[in-house]
């Protein structure tokens, strides 16, 4: 199940993002950023509405860092529009995911924000400058 959420992910991650960008060419980025964080809130409350799976009343027990994920969207949205307008989406999502898995290493080798520590081998290394030389690679005009 986790590889068909994160395939699922990745299709609705490069369908905002160019959905996103092409209203923000006609309305305004901000205005599209507003707009879909407005959309977003009114699907997810919908959602909450029939799934209950959780609990708000445990809302204290929670790092009050995290709850600035909102505000971190807010800039991921913004970000991958003026990315996606400026690089087009390839060489835009290319650079992201390169950017995320980097993130996630140093998550992961250091530990943060509650996360076990994994040892870093240098496959994992190997692997980012392997999808860097992808990258260029695939820049490269032919």
């Amino acid at each position: 199940m986790g590889v068909m959420y994160t395939l699922l992910a990745g299709i609705f991650i490069s369908l905002q993002g160019i959905f996103n960008t092409r209203a923000g060419e006609k309305i305004g980025m901000w205005e599209t950023t507003t707009l879909v964080h407005g959309l977003g809130f009114a699907v997810s409350l919908l959602i909450w509405l029939f799934a209950r799976d959780g609990s708000f009343s445990r809302i204290n027990e929670v790092n009050k860092l995290y709850l600035v994920g909102g505000a971190l969207g807010v800039m991921i949205i913004f970000c991958v529009m003026k990315s996606f307008a400026l690089l087009g989406p390839t060489l835009a999502v290319s650079m992201l995911l390169v950017t995320q898995l980097v993130m996630a290493m140093a998550i992961d080798v250091f530990g943060l924000f509650g996360s076990p520590r994994i040892s870093l081998h240098f496959t994992k290394p190997l692997g980012v400058i392997v999808m860097i030389l992808g990258i260029l690679l695939f820049k490269l005009k032919g």
